[in-house]
């Protein structure tokens, strides 16, 4: 009988151990892992995130002064697959740390190469790829969690944004893809593939050579001549080019296609520009 009582007494704790060692409960700060496309590549963060829970974040659990690892646990994490340049310093794709140091008036931002740092441990002033100050911006309503977000993203700029509290760090971010893009185009020029319509969208709306954006804008209406979105391209660089007949009669002919596709979008976006057009015409 107590032979039998011990094995019911060693299950039970056997039972009560593994259950208890699956129990998992929220992470304090949660890890999140943002990536942005941005220019030819991304940019992609991984970070934890603090949350105030009614304490005071900056000066108190956040000291000013001191090397912080811009969130929790480990310090957070950047990556670039492309070359950028952050304030004007050039930025080579790779990962990173990004380290700040935050001050009443100014914040120092830091992008370090020791991606094996625990937190800020390890860390070497010698390893510093770029280090600039910003200073912080006051916003309107509280981050009860530290959070950090990409904004104002355009083709070559966009903005790295880091909230807590009631501080605002905004970090700017461009990106120069048009040699790259340039060569691409050349290249494939050279095969039987040609990409004008490509080619066309570079050159009006990066290189700003309108001859050339005309001149491709036509080859790929050659290949397609119904294609209504390439028409009124082909109208709006004609406007830009200050030729208002040339861009009436291009949009015109796309608003006729447009309506055979029964796409409203287009025909709309006709209408709109036809207007324009109009009163630059009086």
């Amino acid at each position: 009988m107590k032979r039998l009582l011990f094995i019911c007494a060693a299950i039970a704790l056997f039972i009560f151990n593994d259950t208890k060692a699956q129990v998992k409960l929220p992470a304090a700060s949660p890890l999140q892992t943002i990536r942005q496309e941005f220019g030819l590549g991304n940019i992609e963060v991984a970070y934890s995130r603090p949350a105030a829970k009614g304490h005071r974040v900056f000066g108190d659990l956040v000291p000013y002064g001191k090397l912080w690892r811009t969130g929790d646990n480990a310090a957070t994490r950047i990556s670039f697959s492309e070359p950028v340049e952050i304030y004007g310093r050039k930025i080579d794709s790779g990962k990173y740390v990004l380290y700040t140091i935050p001050g009443e008036e100014n914040w120092q931002v830091i992008i370090n190469r020791g991606i094996k740092n625990i937190g800020v441990e390890g860390y070497k002033e010698s390893e510093d790829v770029v280090s600039f100050f910003i200073e912080p911006i006051k916003t309107k309503n509280k981050t009860e969690s530290f959070t950090i977000e990409f904004a104002e993203v355009r083709p070559e700029t966009c903005e790295l944004h880091l909230l807590w509290e009631k501080k605002l760090i905004v970090i700017p971010i461009s990106t120069n893809f048009k040699d790259k893009l340039r060569r691409q185009i050349d290249a494939a020029m050279l095969t039987d593939n040609k990409p004008y319509w490509q080619a066309a969208q570079f050159y009006f709306e990066y290189d700003k050579n309108l001859s050339k954006a005309l001149e491709n804008t036509n080859k790929a209406i050659d290949a397609r001549p119904k294609a209504y979105w390439m028409l009124l391209y082909k109208a709006k660089i004609q406007k830009e080019m200050g030729d208002i007949a040339g861009a009436k009669k291009s949009s015109e002919t796309s608003m006729a296609f447009s309506k055979e596709a029964k796409n409203e979008d287009y025909i709309k976006m006709n209408e709109k520009l036809q207007k324009e057009l109009n009163k630059r015409n009086r």
